[in-house]
């Protein structure tokens, strides 16, 4: 039957005490000890990703180029202590994935690593195609080679949708599509998942015995401290801010779903508990795509975040810089989080305020000098803050 918009999908709801998850016991229950790999370890979202696994208690393998920024997350926390193993390595080397799957054994499974921004897709197509398509097959044939016993969280984007400038939120079953190189990439790299999932690791087969237990997750458009890319709007707002100029905004009308990196990462932390736990039957349905996205309410245009952390900062002023014949990136774009609400019970924690000051609190600890020791105990305190809601 098809589903009217706005309305929750026809499926059995969850206890409501069991609506406010991840709990911190679940998630520790599940990883304290276990074998998790993480790619793309190396970057904002894989940083942030390491120094939750690590406070879990996980034993956190990482597969990564080297950071691609000076700082970098990675490097101001000082991670690859934090790590079991830290693999310098390229998705890209489908010789290279097998060997750090096979020395890795892992129980627990995260794919991050991506080239992951829009314009530079513009710039270097066909890397990004090599990376975030075929980096994403050479994972999954590394894992079925080497016949691994892993629950897999392949991460993509909520740019894989073919946009419509919609108003309402995207599900999970819009088709895949992407104007841009990037857009298209991340489309298409889900369709490599569910191939990989309905040819070789179809959980009906596989109902019973031990195999790949494979899910996708898309997330909004992710901000907090830590994150010193080139072309994201956080990074490029602190910049400006930091040299005492006005912050030149490229889309200041477009509507994004903003949310903070932890958001997501609960979302896919959870994703992985669950593919470890339960009947066959409860863990082959968690085998899909899922999004994982903010409340309706909480998207926001560029201007509007923009001029949040000029609040925060107390100082400065934005200028719109859009030109004529600019790159195309999406205008509008909203997730609908219904079915992870409904089937996992996962749901946002922090809305667009709190998001932001964790954000800010994050850079202006940064920003003053604080050392490594402060600054994961920040992390690890704002991790906490997140996990009690």
């Amino acid at each position: 039957m098809e589903l009217q918009r706005g309305t929750v999908e026809h499926m059995a709801m969850l206890d409501p005490s069991q609506t406010n998850v991840p709990t911190g016991e679940e998630l520790e229950r599940t990883y304290r000890g276990r074998r998790v790999l993480v790619t793309g370890h190396t970057g904002f979202k894989g940083s942030w990703l390491t120094s939750w696994l690590r406070e879990l208690g996980a034993q956190v393998t990482g597969f990564a180029l080297a950071p691609g920024t000076e700082p970098s997350m990675f490097d101001v926390l000082a991670l690859e202590e934090r790590c079991h193993r830290h693999v310098i390595g390229d998705v890209r080397d489908a010789d290279a994935v097998r060997a750090c799957v096979r020395d890795a054994e892992p129980e627990i499974v995260f794919h991050l690593a991506a080239q992951a921004l829009v314009r530079e897709s513009y710039e270097r197509p066909l890397e990004t195609l090599a990376t975030n398509v075929m980096g994403t097959a050479h994972l999954l044939e590394a894992l079925r080679q080497e016949k691994s016993n892993a629950a897999v969280v392949v991460v993509t984007s909520d740019k894989c949708y073919e946009n419509q400038e919609w108003d309402y939120g995207y599900r999970e079953d819009e088709p895949m599509g992407g104007h841009d190189v990037y857009s298209m990439s991340k489309g298409a790299a889900e369709l490599v998942v569910s191939s990989w999932r309905r040819s070789f690791f179809e959980p009906a087969i596989a109902a019973g015995t031990e195999g790949v237990w494979l899910a996708s997750a898309r997330a909004g458009n992710v901000i907090g401290g830590g994150d010193f890319a080139k072309d994201r709007i956080v990074p490029d707002v602190l910049r400006a801010l930091s040299a005492k100029q006005p912050v030149f905004v490229r889309n200041p009308r477009s509507v994004r779903p903003w949310q903070h990196v932890l958001e997501p990462l609960g979302g896919y932390l959870l994703l992985g508990a669950r593919l470890c736990t339960g009947s066959a039957e409860e863990r082959s349905r968690i085998c899909q795509a899922w999004n994982f996205g903010p409340e309706t309410g909480d998207t926001r245009t560029v201007a509007a975040l923009v001029e949040s952390f000029i609040h925060s900062f107390g100082e400065g002023e934005w200028k719109d810089g859009h030109r004529p014949g600019e790159l195309h990136e999406a205008k509008l774009l909203r997730l609908s989080i219904e079915k992870a609400h409904a089937r996992l019970g996962w749901r946002p924690r922090w809305a667009f305020p709190q998001t932001v000051q964790a954000t800010a609190s994050w850079y202006a600890a940064w920003h003053r000098g604080a050392g490594r020791d402060e600054l994961r105990n920040l992390t690890a305190e704002q991790i906490r803050q997140y996990v009690l809601g």
